[in-house]
């Protein structure tokens, strides 16, 4: 197949530290590339992919500072460059929400839109009116069944697990990990409750982007010491894969229906167990008492640590093996592809069961 991927431009493909987005893209891409398909990369410069790369910014948007003004100019610029040549592809993927619907009405080509957000009520009613086009949730919580949208599937982000080291065992210093945004969503501030209610030591590593630095400098700062609680700062791949690693268990103390978190199968995949609130994406990733627990609040929290080490470390890597593997999101993607295709050429009175080359 020949095949556009549209990723955000805030940052590079794959992001270097934090971008959970950016990474399942890169992911996604090299794969698709891997398995024969022609692939085509809309993304910023400085991104490093296996497919040809058509860059849609000199650098992440992130790293420009750019203002909403200038982003909203540079993804048009991108979609304008995707969508003038969308003959040149069989189907486009874009990972960039609502603002491909209104070119995707514009071609023939085919559009397979991956929310990897919530849909806030502010941005309903363009969904509403895109609701016939093709959508594909990342849980089944994500989904918006209430907007009637034309969702294909669930296709769970997959990561790679030979690049997270497996850790049978703990550091012999214990600790607990807490990764991610530094925002109140991602509950860093619970993480922290929760193991100084339990007195273990916590090390804690994200970025913290400029809307979240009023949070981080009010309620997180003034709690680190260096000792106890430890920030760490923004940790790249292979940083967050040692921190995890290490720990005997991962803090995923949410406080919003979080769609997916990465930070979630990461973990497992290096052998940790994550404690997690129940909310969102958290009981599809977690088995309960096999992978981590899956607590309704803080004091849950607290008790769950009491029995991480009923958690077996194998299982964990293995849960993330056979499900939130790169080769079981593609295989789904691939689904997806030609079902989306199969119907379009349907309605063009071309052919029920189109050939699709690999």
């Amino acid at each position: 197949m020949r095949i556009a991927q549209i990723a955000p431009l805030w940052e590079r493909v794959p992001p270097p530290a934090y971008g959970g987005t950016e990474l399942v893209v890169s992911l996604l891409t090299d794969e698709l590339v891997r398995r024969g398909h022609e692939v085509t990369l809309f993304a910023t410069a400085d991104s490093v992919t296996l497919a040809k790369l058509e860059p849609g910014a000199p650098q992440p948007l992130r790293l420009m500072e750019a203002t909403p003004q200038e982003e909203q100019i540079y993804n048009a610029l991108q979609l304008s460059k995707v969508y003038e040549r969308a003959n040149d592809f069989d189907i486009i993927h874009s990972h960039i929400d609502f603002s491909a619907f209104p070119y995707a009405n514009l071609v023939k080509t085919p559009t397979v839109h991956t929310t990897h957000g919530i849909v806030p009520a502010w941005v309903e009613p363009i969904y509403i009116k895109n609701r016939h086009q093709n959508f594909v949730s990342i849980s089944n919580s994500q989904r918006r069944d209430d907007l009637d949208l034309n969702y294909i599937a669930t296709v769970y982000n997959g990561i790679d697990p030979d690049a997270h080291l497996f850790h049978p065992q703990p550091d012999n210093s214990p600790y607990l990990a807490f990764l991610g945004r530094i925002s109140p969503e991602k509950g860093p501030h619970l993480a922290i409750e929760i193991a100084k209610r339990a007195g273990w030591h916590l090390k804690i590593a994200g970025k913290v982007d400029r809307a979240d630095r009023e949070f981080f400098e009010r309620e997180i700062a003034p709690l680190i010491d260096g000792k106890q609680i430890e920030f760490l700062g923004e940790a790249d791949r292979a940083q967050k894969s040692e921190i995890m690693g290490g720990a005997v268990a991962t803090l995923f103390p949410i406080t919003w229906r979080e769609p997916f978190g990465l930070v979630m199968t990461e973990s497992m995949a290096c052998g940790t167990p994550v404690i997690a609130m129940a909310l969102g994406s958290a009981p599809e990733v977690i088995v309960h008492g096999k992978t981590g627990f899956l607590c309704q609040s803080v004091d849950e929290c607290v008790a769950a640590l009491a029995r991480i080490s009923e958690i077996d470390r194998r299982t964990c890597r293995q849960h993330v093996e056979q499900h939130f593997s790169v080769q079981a999101m593609v295989d789904g993607y691939e689904a997806v592809y030609r079902r989306v295709l199969a119907t379009s050429f349907s309605r063009n009175g071309r052919s029920e069961t189109p050939i699709i080359a690999a």
